[in-house]
């Protein structure tokens, strides 16, 4: 029941927000939506069918620890 609702509120998201797009022919724009829908799809589905996922709380902080370090060590 929870993946179709799921999928429901993803068709409700592509409704409303493609048309617009593709109608003042922003491409690069819905590439981009498209790209983080579908990541943001794969995750979710990946969440209601309890499949265990990373933290992408972990990979954020894996990227900007060493810029984070960079710039207390220029404050200091």
């Amino acid at each position: 029941m929870e993946v179709v609702l799921l999928s429901l509120v993803f068709i409700i998201i592509i409704a409303l927000q493609v048309p617009p797009l593709v109608k003042k022919k922003m491409w690069r724009e819905l590439i981009a939506f498209s790209v983080l829908l579908f990541l943001g799809m794969i995750y979710s589905f990946g969440l209601v069918l309890r499949i265990p996922l990373p933290n992408p709380a972990k990979a954020v902080e894996a990227v900007f620890a060493p810029l984070t370090s960079l710039i207390q060590k220029a404050l200091t």
